[in-house]
């Protein structure tokens, strides 16, 4: 496994991120701690995870069962936190009151000595602020993520689904506060979902900051979903009105994976690889098949210039903004 910077800071992590939000719903916590084994055995060092995860529905669960999880696994030992560059969240809901949610200095404040807690460990590496808190001004959220810093629970600050100007305005506040600011931005981002390109990409190249793409596989639209369904397998309602509605292209797409020899996923896992500013994709493995199958692929396979011709043929893009929608 070749390592690389997450964005502008010497932090190395793997090319791909191990993302943990099925641990606990979909997959038991036996299982996920061999995963997690597993992981690092194959030189993935790189673990994603949120302080919500662990609830689908209203009965399956609770939030934070996945950190949990996780940290039961990091008591083991064995060197497996040390290991481990630690990335969680906050924002979501994580209780009743009013204050249990959202960016307030004393929710960052209460969410991270909690996390922290399930974790079973002193520090998370990059802590994310899971969406925008429009109602909370930068300067009380950066004192509170300084404050943080400080204190050594934390090392580096994070976002996920931002918008471009988000990123901007938080970044500005921060560098006038002599701080360091946002070093990722965890988006929506894959082959046929590709709205980040306009304002968001070119934000986190401008500052610097790695991307972090969730859903590389469109929840399984990239996967080699027409061949699952011949082969008998079902596909969940909102990824069969999908297929439906894309049917085309993905026809294509599979038709030149095969001409490439490669599977599906690998190729577009491959792809996210080569885009400017994309530091790990994410893969939420549920079993341990899908950890070992066509991801670990991905990290090898190089596409020439005319295979990403190709795939954007297929899967057009956007310019960036104002470009895309102007002159």
């Amino acid at each position: 496994m070749e390592y690389v910077n997450l964005g502008r800071t010497g932090l190395k992590v793997s090319p791909l991120c191990l993302g943990t939000m099925n641990f606990g719903p979909q997959t038991a916590e036996a299982d996920a701690h061999a995963i997690m084994d597993k992981a690092l055995e194959l030189g993935i060092n790189f673990f994603d995870t949120a302080n919500r995860y662990g609830r689908w529905g209203d009965t399956t669960g609770y939030h934070g069962l996945t950190e949990e999880i996780i940290g039961r696994w990091f008591a083991q030992g064995g060197g497996r936190r040390e290991k481990v560059v630690l990335a969680t969240k906050v924002y979501g809901p994580m209780g009743d009151g009013p204050n249990d949610r959202g960016l307030s200095a004393r929710h960052i404040k209460h969410a991270c000595e909690a996390s922290l807690k399930r974790l079973q460990t002193d520090y998370i590496d990059i802590y994310q602020m899971h969406h925008v808190d429009r109602a909370t001004p930068w300067e009380e959220i950066w004192q509170a993520m300084e404050q943080l810093v400080r204190e050594g629970k934390i090392l580096y600050v994070g976002s996920s689904n931002f918008a471009g100007w988000h990123i901007a305005r938080a970044n500005e506040i921060a560098k006038q506060r002599d701080f360091m600011g946002l070093v990722s931005e965890q988006s929506l981002y894959n082959l046929a979902t590709r709205n980040i390109e306009t304002d968001v990409a070119p934000a986190c190249q401008e500052y610097g900051m790695g991307i972090i793409p969730w859903s590389p596989l469109g929840g399984g639209l990239l996967g080699g979903v027409l061949k699952k369904i011949k082969e008998g397998r079902r596909a969940f309602d909102h990824l069969q009105k999908q297929v439906e509605e894309k049917r085309a292209q993905i026809e294509a797409y599979e038709a030149f994976c095969k001409e490439l020899g490669e599977e599906p996923a690998a190729a577009a896992l491959a792809w996210l690889l080569h885009r400017p500013a994309v530091t790990a994709p994410i893969i939420g493995p549920r079993t341990m098949e899908q950890l070992t199958g066509a991801s670990l692929r991905a990290v090898e396979l190089k596409l020439d210039a005319g295979a990403l011709a190709k795939l954007d043929e297929i899967w057009p893009g956007f310019k960036t903004a104002p470009e895309d929608y102007a002159w």
